[in-house]
C-alpha cells in the first residue's frame, strides 16, 4: 500500500528518511532541503551540535513556507566529543572507518519539527554501535562498494557495513537517519509547551 501523503514538508534530501518515513505510512507533502552551513562551531559539543543544524534547518525552511509544518532531521557519529564527518571522498571515509573499528561509537540524531503555527519542538536520540575489527581487505572492499559516499562517519548500517557491526543500543531506525518513534510523536503529539526536547541518556 502506497504511503500516505502528510501535511508536512521534509527539509532534507536523503532518501532514507523518506523511506523511513513511508514505514509510518507517511510521504511528505514537498521535499524543500535546507541549504546551510553545517560546519560545527569551536568546542560544540555532539548534542548541541545535531540540534543546532536540524532547528536551523527546520527554520530556514518554516521561513520559506509560513502556514505549513515542518520537519527537518541531522544525524552524526560521535567518538567521545569528536564529531566524524560525512564522507565525501574515499580518503575522508577510510579515516572514519578505521577510527570506529573495534570501537564502539554514538551515532546522534536530532530532529526538528515547526508545527503551521510556528512552534518548534525537537528530540534528540542516541544509538550506541560497536564496530569489529576492521582488516585491510574489508577496507579496500567497503571503499571499493561507494556505499559510503555522503554518510556520516563514512558507514551506512543498512547496507554492506551491516556486517561490521555485532552489536547496537538503541534506536536501529535512528542509526539509518530518522528514529521512527520520537519522529511520530514529534508529528502527532505536540507538547503543551512546544518542546519535547532531550538527549537519550545512553552513553559509552
Amino acid at each position: 500500500m502506497p504511503a500516505a501523503v502528510g501535511d508536512f514538508i521534509l527539509a532534507s534530501a536523503s532518501p532514507r528518511r523518506v523511506q523511513l518515513l513511508a514505514q509510518l505510512g507517511l510521504a511528505p507533502s514537498a521535499i524543500h532541503p535546507a541549504e546551510i552551513d553545517e560546519t560545527p562551531a569551536p568546542r560544540e559539543l555532539p548534542a548541541d551540535y545535531v540540534r543546532r543544524i536540524a532547528c536551523t534547518k527546520a527554520k530556514t525552511i518554516a521561513a520559506l513556507h509560513p502556514g505549513h509544518t515542518v520537519l527537518a532531521a541531522d544525524t552524526t557519529v560521535t567518538l567521545g566529543r569528536r564529531i566524524l564527518p560525512k564522507a565525501e571522498d574515499a580518503t575522508t571515509a577510510r579515516n572514519c572507518l578505521t577510527l570506529l573499528s573495534g570501537r564502539r561509537h554514538r551515532v546522534l540524531t536530532a530532529v526538528c519539527v515547526i508545527d503551521a503555527a510556528g512552534a518548534l519542538r525537537h528530540k534528540t536520540v542516541a544509538t550506541i554501535v560497536k564496530f569489529s575489527h576492521l582488516t585491510p581487505a574489508m577496507l579496500d572492499a567497503y571503499i571499493a562498494s561507494d556505499e559510503w559516499r555522503g554518510k556520516a562517519g563514512g558507514y551506512g548500517i543498512q547496507g554492506r557495513a551491516a556486517t561490521f557491526i555485532p552489536f547496537i543500543s538503541g534506536s536501529y531506525s535512528n542509526v539509518v537517519g530518522l528514529p521512527l518513534f520520537e519522529t511520530a510523536r514529534l508529528l502527532h503529539k505536540p507538547t503543551a509547551h512546544g518542546c519535547d526536547g532531550g538527549t537519550n541518556p545512553l552513553s559509552l
